[in-house]
């Protein structure tokens, strides 16, 4: 007896094409959304998830941008959603996309490209792409698509591959390597001839981070974000919110305070507690120049805002000035304005800082003496007698900008030469503005002081303090009257001459 294969009835074929239509929506809607593929995959975003997939999702979206700099404290699940989520979503999307995938050990490169793999081996259905079985290794593998992977530890070197997509997940493990300068400048060096290298055309690159040091690959990069040398966007997420939050949480409010879920921010708390205040900026707040400095201390600053300056006429106006004489060459140029009250406090006015030729920076000084009429302004004769002073000369007399120049000599080291607005600050503190766009960068360099990476800032107030010991030197308290002599019975006084003990 023969058997025959009969067509599904009617309502069978129904629910067939019902399902496929299903699975298909399914498939699609994963692929379109990251939080779609998070939440498949067994995850709840928290708002900070919420807001590094919507970061990522728009960076891939936009041909406008190279790079993507992410930055959050250990502990807060980023590595999920960057390094184990994020390629096998982006395979799924683009099945004969190259990843390159970088963390700071091989150790973690491994395992990171294991739990992608064996996503795509487990979920294969609904992420339409499948593994290319003739290679399995860990650390390097193949879609049937044509799509591949590359996991590598920092400083590996990289060969025979291009990516379309470079992720770097922590490029620093501890703190020995971060800071380090040789370790700092290899991996830099690593960064930009094998990582980078090795993209194609139109590649995009994305960097999670929890900072270290000012000078880590992330401080570099965005270095290079600030030049303009490549395009990108910076997103700091900070252990506790600032003004200016990115999440846009109440100043002061922990991130992933969640009681009844996972309460990420006791962690926080006790970490806050253990750590030094300058390890707790940079790996939990992103500022890798801590809130609380060595040489110069944060209480000694004094907000104030506009409208709370004195009025000019009871104030003293002097101004200082750090010059590069190379524009592009790495130092800044800085001009300073700053004055003195009638009760003898100090005020900081303005600020211009800049990467400039000369003749740009010179306008900026003949500008600044026209607005605060400074009645002296201190600068380091070497820089003058390099060949400027002349320059700097005839645009004074063509722009009428009048004051009193006065070069110190280049003596000491900077902190030596320093010393004296130390002095004047930790006696009666500086009245900084807090809502002009250049304090943070100023607070930050003085906080780093004198181990930060520019000091350009501290200079120019260095020799505002050498300006004022000249022109205002400290007043000397005044000597103490004597006390009148007391007289006792049996002395006598000089104009009581014919008085004697007798008579008294």
């Amino acid at each position: 007896m023969s058997t025959a294969t009969h067509a599904p009835s009617p309502p069978s074929r129904l629910r067939h094409i019902v399902e496929a239509a299903r699975e298909r929506r399914f498939r699609s809607q994963i692929r379109q959304s990251f939080t779609a593929w998070a939440i498949y995959k067994g995850f709840t975003p928290a708002k900070h998830h919420a807001l590094i997939i919507r970061e990522i999702e728009a960076f891939l979206a936009d041909p406008n941008l190279d790079i993507l700099l992410l930055h959050a404290p250990p502990g807060s699940a980023k590595s999920t959603y960057l390094s184990v989520l994020l390629p096998a979503w982006y395979l799924a999307r683009n099945p004969k996309g190259r990843i390159l995938a970088a963390t700071h050990s091989n150790e973690f490169a491994m395992r990171w490209g294991r739990r992608v793999r064996g996503i795509i081996r487990d979920d294969a259905a609904a992420l339409g792409v499948r593994l290319d079985n003739s290679n399995s290794a860990a650390d390097r593998w193949a879609l049937t698509t044509g799509g591949e992977y590359y996991g590598v530890g920092a400083g590996v070197g990289i060969s025979g591959f291009r990516a379309d997509l470079a992720v770097a997940d922590d490029l620093f493990g501890n703190r020995e390597d971060a800071w380090s300068d040789v370790v700092r400048a290899k991996r830099w060096d690593w960064y930009l001839d094998d990582f980078s290298l090795r993209l194609n055309p139109g590649a995009k690159r994305i960097l999670m981070n929890t900072r270290w040091h000012e000078e880590d690959v992330a401080g570099r990069a965005i270095e290079q974000i600030q030049n303009g040398h490549v395009r990108g966007r910076i997103i700091d997420i900070r252990a506790i919110a600032d003004h200016d939050d990115v999440l846009g949480r109440a100043p002061g409010t922990y991130l992933w305070d969640e009681p009844n879920g996972y309460d990420y921010a006791s962690y926080l708390r006790k970490r806050k507690a253990e750590v030094s205040p300058m390890m707790w900026e940079a790996l939990f707040q992103q500022r890798p120049a801590p809130e609380t400095g060595d040489f110069f201390k944060a209480e000694w600053l004094i907000p104030y805002t506009a409208g709370q300056l004195p009025a000019r006429s009871t104030l003293k106006m002097f101004g200082a000035s750090d010059y590069a004489m190379t524009a592009d060459g790495g130092d800044w140029t800085v001009h300073v304005v700053g004055a003195v009250d009638q009760d003898d406090r100090l005020w900081l006015v303005d600020l211009w800082r800049d990467r400039t030729k000369p003749e740009k920076w010179v306008e900026a000084f003949c500008d600044m003496v026209i607005e605060h009429k400074p009645i002296g302004w201190a600068e380091e004769n070497v820089q003058i007698t390099s060949g400027i002073g002349p320059y700097l000369d005839s645009r004074q007399r063509v722009r009428k900008a009048w004051v009193a120049r006065e070069q110190f000599p280049t003596r000491g080291d900077k902190a030596f030469r320093a010393q004296s607005v130390r002095g004047r600050m930790a006696l009666s503190g500086l009245h900084v503005p807090i809502d002009a766009a250049w304090f943070p960068q100023f607070k930050a360099e003085l906080m780093s002081f004198p181990s930060g990476k520019h000091d350009d800032q501290v200079d120019a107030i260095g020799l505002f303090g050498q300006l004022l010991d000249l022109m205002l030197p400290p007043k000397r308290p005044e000597p103490p009257k004597p006390k009148p002599k007391r007289l006792d019975w049996f002395e006598t006084p000089d104009d009581l001459t014919e008085t004697n003990w007798k008579t008294v």
